[in-house]
């Protein structure tokens, strides 16, 4: 089983993504892969954790994470946390580079879901990879 989770300032987009991936032609290998989508709720995470919470929760589970871009702004930002507890067997962040882009563009999302499956096809190959962009 594949998971993935949708950090909070990405969650419409990733939506959008998750109906692209449940229609032909892409809906057969979303169920070969057996996806499922998680929310902060599956894993009791409260809607304002903190990115470094997030990040270990999504490890400790063997979750991908799709976030927007972010920032080290602090210690417990999510950039400074895979700086620093991030190993070759973790999981890399999955980020949208263009999230409103997805929202707007049918043609892009699609993109971005051919992108999404490479990945979940490569994963053990991309472990410790740190952020990955979609």
């Amino acid at each position: 089983m594949l998971r993935i989770m949708s950090d909070n300032d990405v969650q419409g987009y990733v939506s959008r993504l998750m109906e692209i991936c449940q229609t032909p032609p892409w809906a057969e290998i979303w169920q070969e892969l057996d996806c499922v989508l998680c929310t902060f709720e599956d894993f009791d995470l409260p809607d304002d954790a903190p990115d470094s919470a997030i990040w270990q929760t999504c490890q400790d589970n063997e979750v991908l994470l799709i976030t927007g871009n972010r920032n080290a702004e602090s210690a417990e930002s999510l950039e400074m946390t895979m700086r620093h507890r991030g190993t070759p067997a973790c999981l890399p962040v999955l980020t949208l580079a263009d999230p409103d882009r997805v929202g707007r563009d049918r043609a892009y999302a699609e993109a971005v879901v051919v992108r999404l499956f490479e990945i979940f096809m490569d994963i053990d190959l991309l472990r410790g990879g740190g952020r990955l962009y979609l």
